[in-house]
Parts: structure tokens; sequence; C-alpha cells
């Protein structure tokens, strides 16, 4: 009864917020929506336990209905959880994510910044060329597994109502880890690349990129897969967890400003031209290179040398 009991919780709660921001008059992009209903067909279960729903015991999970569950643990526990959650994957396979409060685990000063534009060609250009994230294209280099198991399943694909047969069963398991195998070398990837870049800079200036518009956009499919808004997710929760300075910048003309002079161009940049030329100081820079210092500026840090030192009490003031 306990997870039940939860799932109604959540949904009064997430009804709740809808109503508030509906009378608030908050824009679309603003407003949470109303919650839907799902059927067993269409999600997979997922089970929460409050506090007095669980305990952990000899590091076994004990549930509520004298459930016991031996978890394979990936790490301790830095402090006793407060609620707990298991989900199933497309897989088959059971996880637990406890809930723990927060911990800063500060890192040594290094007396440097960073700025971080985001783009399609290079997931992530920075004022560093040793911390660029160049796009790993995991997505595209497993595309022709996956098309091969989408006919697998079209050719087996059941009429309505019907149960799937065996070899329909295997080639949907068989496009569940190949997507499983791209989402986790999507999420290695970013985490290494965002401990880096924290570990190495004490100030990170990153553009407030939202690539959802991308989607609408012929550059959807490798927009997708350089996974720009993960990626930023990752780099600004690493930074808070280690007591980093994280400014996110407004990208409105990012691209158009000169990081030298801070003139503006008449006319936006086509996406086919990749070098920024100033009409007004005369400065000759990669565009993205550019905007990646705008960051700096906009941040209110000061992008002194190429990989984006700071001499100290070069800081000037927060951004707005």
């Amino acid at each position: 009864m306990v997870p039940q009991q939860q799932v109604i919780r959540d949904f009064g709660r997430s009804r709740a917020k809808a109503h508030k921001d509906i009378k608030e008059r908050l824009s679309m992009a603003r407003r949470a929506g109303m919650p839907k209903w799902k059927t067993r067909r269409e999600a997979l279960p997922t089970l929460n336990y409050t506090k007095r729903g669980f305990r952990l015991k000899d590091g076994r999970l004990h549930l509520a209905g004298d459930i016991v569950v031996a978890v394979v643990w990936s790490w301790e526990l830095p402090a006793g959880p407060s609620s707990v959650r298991l989900y199933q994957d497309s897989l088959g396979h059971w996880y637990c994510s406890f809930v723990v409060p927060a911990q800063v685990l500060p890192l040594p000063q290094t007396g440097r910044v960073l700025g971080v534009d985001w783009g399609v060609k290079e997931t992530a250009t920075t004022t560093s060329d040793a911390h660029d994230l160049p796009h790993a294209e995991q997505g595209r280099n497993a595309h022709r597994k996956l098309t091969r198991y989408d006919r697998m399943m079209t050719r087996r694909k059941p009429e309505k109502g019907r149960p799937g047969s065996k070899g329909y069963r295997e080639a949907k398991k068989l496009r569940a880890k190949t997507y499983k195998k791209v989402a986790r070398q999507r999420e290695d990837t970013r985490r290494k690349w965002a401990k880096k870049v924290v570990r190495d800079h004490d100030a990170i200036a990153v553009e407030d990129f939202r690539p959802k518009f991308l989607a609408r956009t012929t550059m959807a499919r490798k927009a997708a897969d350089a996974a720009i808004g993960a990626t930023k997710a990752a780099l600004t929760e690493t930074g808070r967890k280690h007591g980093r300075d994280i400014r996110l910048v407004h990208p409105a003309h990012t691209t158009m400003d000169c990081a030298r002079c801070d003139a503006r161009a008449k006319h936006a940049l086509p996406l086919g031209e990749r070098t920024y030329t100033c009409t007004a100081c005369g400065n000759v820079s990669p565009r993205d290179k550019n905007s990646a210092r705008v960051m700096l500026v906009r941040a209110g840090l000061n992008p002194a040398g190429a990989d984006g030192g700071r001499p100290p009490g070069a800081l000037l003031q927060e951004a707005a």
C-alpha cells in the first residue's frame, strides 16, 4: 500500500502545482503540465517508498510488506536516506535510487576561470583548447545496428491485441540493449568532461542554452546525439557539488558580440561562417572561441590569457 499512497501524493502535488501556475498566468514554457495517466504497457514500473516504508539492515533493503531486496551497491551512502525509488529499465533490470542530503566536497583553488559555449559541430567549445568537448557521435556509430533491429521488429510486428513472437521480443531486447549502451556512453563522456573542467577551474561561465528548439530543425538527430542539455546539467551539478562558481549566461547575441571590444555586429552570422571578424577593432578569431570569451565577459570575469587564466583580483562583478 505504501507505493500506491505515494503515487496519490505525487499526483496531488503535481496537479496542485499545475493549477497554481495556471492561476498565476505563467507562460506555457514555464508552466508545469497536468499529470497524465499511464497504462502498464506505456510505462515501466516505479515504486516510491518514504522513510517509514523502508529500512537498511546488513546491506539489504527491507521494504514494507516483509520484502527483502539484496542490493548490489555502487558506492556507500554518505548519510541516511530519506526515501528510495525502485524502478525498472527497458532491459528488465531493477535499480534503487536513494535520496540523501547533498554534501559539498570542495576542491583546491586553481586561480583560473573558463567560458563554455555549446554547439552541434562541437558539443562544447571553451576558452581553453585542452577542455573542449568534441562530438563523440555515439548515436551515429550505433545507427546501423538500430536500423537493423527496427527492421527485424517491423517484419515480426504482431497484430493489434496479440502478443509478440519470440523473434519480436528478441529484436526488441537487442534494440533496447543498444540504446542503453549509447546512453551509458554519453553519460560516461559528460561526467568525465565535467569533472575535468570543475577540477581545473574556480569559476565557470556557462551559456544557458536550451536545445529544445533544435528538435524542430534539420539538426535534430545530431543535436540529440550531442546531448547538450544533459551535458550542461552534469557540469552544473558537478560544479555545485565541489563548491565551484557556476554562472549561467543568457545566450542572446553571444555570436554577434566581440569579446575584445564588446561591439555588436549589425547582422547575425550564418551557420556556415565559422570565423568572427569584428568591424570595430579588427579582431579575428574562431566563432565559437569568441562566443566562449563573451561568456566570461558577461559573467563578470576577466578573460585574461588564451586559456582563461585569471590573475588575482581580476573578478569584476556578479553577472546580472
